[in-house]
């Protein structure tokens, strides 16, 4: 977890120009591939080739769409988006994966094709300079464009960035097979249009699975969790922090709630300093703004209720499922318990509210006893 020492829209704005700039690098050596690869494959008869260059012209592509879609997810909120337009920037890498898919789907088409109809091919000096060239060309750019990806955390740029690798393990095949044929005569070369565009299906894929999962809510990262966890839990007052939830609107763009766990001494007033002030460090720290925190008491008054909290606690550990107890109050007066258990995807919550319920109110059947199931949702 780093710092966010520098203002949060400078830190946008660096980060928007850095996927601009790589974006664009990807877009000039892709355009010149395209052009060399397109050459030497009308003149050589190497459908590989020209499949390949294709393929360098669907990258440039990708290119232009991951501008594109960085340039909408800057946009400033407005009335209708009053969360800003980050989740433009998934969108685009959707896009960007559709156009890989429909790129090797045409290759594999085209490839089956010279199959059934084959045709000679002539490869020259020009054909294996060029290919050897493409090689480290978009090895070198896609480790550059890949690194640059993870380093801001945008899809599109780690899916462009794969991709160009893929390209390099292309451009090595296409090689190979020419190098078979000068030397052997054996014309591989619209097999390897076959394997190329398996792979390119392929990455294209999982590209569009990976960003799919941004859409629909992966589980936060378990580093940025504990991370706003243990931020909270250095305030001497608060004893745990609980029901942690990130909400994300683009990439590095989270708001979130958190519930802390208080001694019942505690006045208004000094819940809301501290409130704000958790909220105000996380947000300095991590970027994370926290909308909304909530608060559970824990009796520090009453050695009864700490009697009964220990008890109730070996209840739900008895069970796998039960993941942990906390927000835990008891008035041992008017006979009423709260508590909230979290509970794994492995049982059905209404189903293990009920049984912790019943086995509680075995031990303690003169109390109304409110028991609320939380979701595993953040480690």
């Amino acid at each position: 977890m780093k710092n966010t020492n520098m203002n949060v829209a400078d830190a946008v704005d660096n980060r928007n120009h850095v996927i601009v700039r790589t974006s664009i690098i990807g877009i000039v050596a892709n355009l010149l591939l395209a052009g060399f690869k397109a050459l030497v494959g009308l003149l050589s008869g190497s459908i590989a080739i020209i499949l390949d260059a294709v393929n360098n012209l669907s990258d440039a592509l990708s290119s232009v769409v991951t501008i594109i879609g960085t340039k909408l997810a800057g946009k400033m909120p407005d009335k209708e988006h009053p969360m800003g337009h980050g989740r433009a920037e998934y969108l685009s890498a959707l896009l960007v994966s559709a156009i890989i898919i429909y790129a090797g789907l045409t290759s594999l088409n085209e490839s089956i094709l010279k199959i059934i109809h084959p045709s000679e091919v002539q490869y020259e000096t020009l054909t294996l300079v060029v290919l050897i060239a493409a090689i480290f060309v978009k090895f070198f750019l896609g480790r550059y464009v890949k690194a640059t990806g993870e380093k801001v955390n945008s899809s599109a740029l780690i899916a462009s960035g794969a991709d160009a690798s893929f390209d390099a393990i292309i451009s090595t095949s296409v090689l190979a097979s020419a190098i078979i044929y000068l030397v052997f005569g054996v014309s591989l070369e619209a097999w390897v249009g076959v394997l190329i565009s398996v792979i390119i299906v392929k990455a294209g894929w999982e590209m569009m699975s990976d960003t799919l999962d941004d859409i629909l809510g992966r589980r936060p990262d378990r580093e940025l969790t504990v991370g706003i966890k243990r931020l909270i839990c250095e305030e001497p007052e608060v004893r745990g922090a609980y029901d942690l939830v990130l909400n994300n609107y683009g990439p590095n763009k989270f708001f979130g709630s958190v519930h802390v766990e208080l001694p019942d001494t505690m006045t208004v007033e000094e819940v809301d300093v501290i409130t704000r002030r958790i909220q105000a460090k996380v947000f300095k720290e991590t970027g994370v703004v926290l909308s909304g925190v909530g608060v559970y008491s824990y009796n520090t008054k009453d050695d009864e209720a700490a009697r009964i909290r220990n008890r109730v606690l070996e209840i739900v550990k008895q069970h796998d499922w039960a993941l942990q107890l906390h927000g835990f109050y008891v008035n041992t007066e008017t006979k009423e318990m709260r508590f909230d258990v979290v509970l794994s995807f492995e049982i059905n919550h209404t189903e293990g509210v009920e049984i912790i319920h019943n086995q509680v109110l075995v031990e303690y059947p003169e109390y109304d006893i409110q028991i609320a199931a939380d979701v595993d949702v953040a480690d």
